[in-house]
């Protein structure tokens, strides 16, 4: 089934200019980019972005983290996007990232882990239309 899913290039990794690099990947994994942008978000985008998180102990500082630098935003659409995608990420942990996943080979720790990427088909939804109006969607 056909799927889109959120992908964010997160402060570290665009600070280390990996953007290019993760992006590449995606791509010759099979998915295609239909929406791309760089922005900096600020503490209300960025919470409603972690809404599910706002009760636990970390909530401050995720939001501080993805706040601290520009980020590239997009949206990927292919069969499988969400699960796909989240496997070429790897874990959160870096540390504990299978071998030759996004977050192994360019995250530095477990909040900067270089990406974030929705974890299902209905949060990728919501999630999307945080980042992009329809008409920004070419796809």
């Amino acid at each position: 089934m056909t799927e889109r899913s959120l992908v964010l290039v997160k402060p570290d990794a665009t600070a280390r200019n990996l953007s290019g690099a993760i992006i590449a990947r995606l791509e010759q994994a099979g998915l295609k980019l239909i929406a791309l942008k760089m922005l900096q978000m600020d503490k209300a985008l960025a919470g409603r972005h972690y809404a599910i998180h706002k009760e636990k102990p970390f909530f401050n500082e995720l939001v501080d983290y993805i706040i601290s630098g520009p980020i590239v935003a997009m949206v990927l659409e292919g069969e499988g996007a969400v699960e796909r995608i989240r496997k070429l990420m790897g874990a959160t942990d870096p540390r504990k990232a299978e071998q030759g996943t996004i977050r192994r080979d360019f995250g530095m720790d477990i909040q900067r882990n270089a990406t974030h990427a929705s974890d299902s088909p209905e949060n990728a939804a919501k999630e999307i239309s945080l980042f992009f109006s329809k008409k920004e969607i070419c796809g």
